[in-house]
């Protein structure tokens, strides 16, 4: 079996993760104690992709839980599903990062990253062919950015040929927490094109958008936006994840299991040059905070270089340049089909 471990990091990655666990039990037919009470074989038939099962028939999550502070792991233990975890994968801090992408990095997160990845190979030595790992996480705070990424390139060092996919979510205007987002962001950014594999972007604003316009709520809360992306996260793995190859061209599969709530649902992924935009709104943020040299004393105080914000910055103009030229090639092939055109009308 081609199995996925999850890791989430952070407030924002261990609420969209418990948010994802409860589809995700909810679609296999798993009760909060882990125990099946599904109608139909389908559910049980790719069920240790991401459950081990333990003694007396109990299905367990292949999840590893962090953060730099003890607050969300309490808070998703209480929750509807917080008994269906193994304690021993919440691996916690007590300091907490600050927002602060360098103590994620490189001072707090630092300290903890061993005990996690220790929890990291005990999931990763219980699977029978491990397919890779996916890691949720926000990009705009300092636990899920910092050691988020800190945790990927341990991974990606000792796992080098395993898959590597993210769900990342990125910061926005409309819903900052914090104002040294974007710097963030893009450390993390300069990290995750190094690294990652596979890259889900979430916009929060993208998000917004959604909930106002498609589902008409007037004030969504980040459940909403949670429960959005989870629905994302599970649609997502009923193809991608189950095929041995993925071709360049539009691959589509139905799963027969209806969503809980929903009588059907669809997800699309796509690479898209739109992508840009986002991409060069937090340049543009970061740039604008990075010229005056503000807030950069937080980050230099744990031992970072400004050149470091230097190279995420020429990183993160590449990555939007990169987006570009295919946009100005396609651009260029419409241009050549008119002129064939003409000369076949002529």
């Amino acid at each position: 079996m081609r199995e996925i471990l999850h890791i989430q990091g952070g407030q924002c990655g261990n609420q969209i993760g418990a948010k994802f666990w409860e589809v995700i039990c909810d679609e296999h037919g798993i009760d909060p104690t882990g125990t099946y009470h599904g109608d139909s074989d389908l559910q049980l038939e790719r069920i240790n992709v991401y459950y081990n099962e333990a003694s007396g028939g109990r299905y367990v999550p292949r999840a590893v839980l962090m953060d730099l502070e003890p607050g969300t792991m309490d808070s998703v233990r209480s929750g509807p599903y917080g008994q269906i975890f193994r304690p021993d994968n919440f691996v916690f801090g007590q300091t907490g990062a600050g927002n602060n992408w360098a103590k994620g990095h490189y001072t707090e997160g630092a300290e903890l990253i061993d005990s996690v990845l220790d929890v990291v190979r005990k999931e990763a030595e219980s699977c029978d062919c491990l397919q890779g790992f996916q890691v949720c996480h926000s990009l705009g705070g300092g636990t899920g950015s910092g050691m988020g990424t800190l945790l990927i390139s341990k991974i990606r060092e000792e796992y080098p040929d395993r898959m590597m996919l993210t769900f990342s979510v990125f910061p926005s205007p409309k819903v900052s927490d914090t104002v040294v987002e974007p710097y963030n962001a893009t450390l993390s950014v300069h990290q995750l094109v190094e690294n990652a594999d596979e890259c889900m972007v979430l916009d929060n604003e993208a998000l917004y958008d959604i909930c106002f316009r498609t589902l008409k709520l007037t004030t969504p809360t980040f459940g909403d936006l949670n429960h959005l992306i989870s629905a994302t996260m599970s649609g997502n793995k009923n193809s991608s994840y189950f095929v041995e190859w993925i071709p360049n061209n539009v691959k589509s599969s139905v799963c027969d299991i209806p969503p809980k709530g929903l009588k059907m649902s669809s997800t699309f992924i796509g690479n898209s040059t739109s992508i840009q935009e986002m991409f060069r709104r937090v340049s543009e943020q970061f740039t604008a905070m990075f010229r005056r040299k503000a807030f950069l004393h937080w980050y230099t105080g744990e031992g970072m270089d400004e050149m470091e914000f230097t190279e995420a910055e020429s990183n993160m103009n590449d990555l939007v340049s990169e987006y570009q030229q295919y946009q100005d090639a396609t651009a260029d092939d419409e241009g050549e089909y008119d002129e064939d055109e003409e000369a076949l009308g002529a």
